[in-house]
């Protein structure tokens, strides 16, 4: 059983999770539009909407995580602490690099395609995917354990 405030902070991830993974998706497609950056519209206006959302939602990323873990109570805790280290290193990276293309007054396709190649954000997007799977696989489990 789920408590309410650790439900709370899955919610809390999983809107984070979505605003990355949306952000991420955007650029792919941004990327292939072939832009040069000088055009002034809605694309620039709506890729820099999901730039700055994928920055918000990556502050306090590893705090939220932290949250959840605790909350959980998943063992061996310290396990999960070592690996929030890296995963809060990967995010304040990408929010830097993040925040370098949006502080461009212009932004091209081939910049977000650079940005998409950046192993800063794919090393990101790879760390919320594995504890996101680390801490489903552990609440199942005891979950399992609860219901025996």
């Amino acid at each position: 059983m789920v408590s309410e405030k650790l439900e709370a902070s899955l919610k809390d991830i999983e809107a984070r999770a979505d605003a990355i993974e949306s952000c991420y998706e955007y650029l792919l497609a941004y990327a292939a539009k072939g832009i040069d950056g000088t055009e002034v519209g809605s694309s620039s206006n709506e890729l820099r909407h999901y730039l700055i959302g994928a920055v918000d939602a990556l502050q306090g990323l590893s705090a939220a995580w932290n949250r959840a873990i605790e909350d959980a109570d998943l063992r061996p805790a310290i396990r999960y602490q070592n690996f929030l280290g890296i995963l809060e290193r990967d995010a304040a990276d990408s929010q830097i690099t993040i925040e370098l293309v949006l502080a461009q007054p212009w932004i091209s396709s081939q910049l977000i395609d650079n940005l998409n190649a950046s192993l800063h954000l794919r090393a990101l997007l790879t760390d919320m995917f594995l504890v996101d799977e680390l801490v489903k696989t552990q609440l199942r489990s005891a979950a399992k354990l609860h219901s025996a």
